[in-house]
C-alpha cells in the first residue's frame, strides 16, 4: 500500500458525509482531522468527504505543502470527487490514479498600490463592481492584443476549471493535460464578436483596468477576492503540483471529455 498513514475529513453540517467519515474511522482506523484539517504533518493521504467546495478549500489550505487527496462525493456536482465504495475501501485507494493540477497564480496591484498574490485551481475572474461596464486592456506575453475590452468582466480558466464558471459564460471545455488555458470574456459589448481565446499554459496574461476609479473592477482567484484593482498578471504556477486521486476509468481527463457530450 503506497499510502501508509491516511486521514479523513467530512464537510461540516453534511450528515451523510459525517456518517461515511465515522465508518471509515471505525473500520480502518483513519485519523479524523475534521476539527483540525491542518494537522497533516505525518499524513500520506487525505480522504475528503463532501463536494467540490471542500476539495478546493483543502487544496488552498495545503498550498505550501501539497498532499494527495481522494474525494468522496456527498455534494452536488462532485466534479473533483469519486463515488463512494464502502466495501474494500483500501483497495479502492490502492488502484486509484493520480492527476496533477497546476494552479494559476494571480498577482494584483490595486488602485492604492497594494500588492496581492493568490492561486486559483479553477479560474481567475475579473468583474465590474459598479453599474458601468468594465474597460480592460489585455496583453499576452507583453504584446497588446485588445486595446479596450468593454464587458462585465473576463476570466482565465484552467482545464479543471473550464467546466465551471468558464463553461457557464460559454467558454470552451479544455482537455486535461493539454497545457492550455482559456481566456473568456463575460458579457462582452466591445469587441462585439470576440468570444475569447485558447492560450498555451506558459503564457502570461496581463489585464490593465481603464478608468478604474470611476469603473471599479475586482479580481477573484477561486474564493480570494481583491477589490478596486489597477492591474493583474496571471500565469501558471508550476512550482505547485496538487495530486488528486480518481477511480480507474473516471480520471479527471475522462470527466472533462465526458462533459462535452452531456446536456
Amino acid at each position: 500500500m503506497k499510502y501508509k498513514s491516511i486521514a479523513v475529513i467530512a464537510a461540516k453540517n453534511n450528515k451523510e458525509a459525517i456518517s461515511r467519515k465515522d465508518f471509515l474511522v471505525a473500520e480502518y482506523g483513519f485519523k479524523d482531522i475534521t476539527k483540525n484539517h491542518k494537522e497533516v504533518s505525518d499524513i500520506d493521504l487525505v480522504v475528503a468527504i463532501g463536494g467540490d467546495g471542500l476539495m478546493l478549500h483543502l487544496l488552498h489550505d495545503y498550498e505550501n505543502k501539497p498532499i494527495p487527496l481522494y474525494g468522496i462525493n456527498c455534494g452536488t456536482v462532485g466534479f473533483l470527487m469519486n463515488s463512494y465504495h464502502q466495501e474494500d475501501f483500501l483497495n479502492t485507494i490502492k488502484v486509484a490514479e493520480e492527476s496533477t493540477l497546476y494552479p494559476l497564480r494571480m498577482e494584483v496591484i490595486t488602485q492604492n498600490g497594494e500588492i496581492h498574490s493568490h492561486i486559483a485551481i479553477n479560474e481567475v475572474a475579473l468583474l465590474r463592481e459598479s453599474s458601468q461596464a468594465a474597460k480592460i486592456k489585455i496583453e499576452i506575453n507583453g504584446r497588446e492584443r485588445i486595446e479596450t475590452l468593454i464587458a462585465d468582466g473576463v476570466l482565465v480558466a484552467t482545464p479543471a476549471g473550464s467546466t465551471a464558471y468558464n463553461l457557464s459564460v460559454r467558454g470552451p471545455i479544455i482537455p486535461f493535460g493539454s497545457r492550455i488555458i482559456a481566456l473568456t470574456p463575460i458579457s462582452p459589448f466591445r469587441p462585439r464578436n470576440w468570444r475569447g481565446a485558447l492560450l498555451p499554459s506558459s503564457s502570461t496574461i496581463k489585464f490593465e483596468i481603464i478608468n478604474g476609479n470611476s469603473r471599479p473592477v475586482s479580481a477573484t482567484a477561486d474564493s480570494n477576492e481583491v477589490k478596486n484593482i489597477k492591474e493583474v498578471s496571471i500565469f501558471e504556477d508550476r512550482t505547485i503540483g496538487f495530486k488528486i486521486l480518481f477511480d480507474p476509468n473516471h480520471s479527471l481527463e475522462e470527466r472533462i471529455i465526458r462533459e462535452q457530450f452531456t446536456n
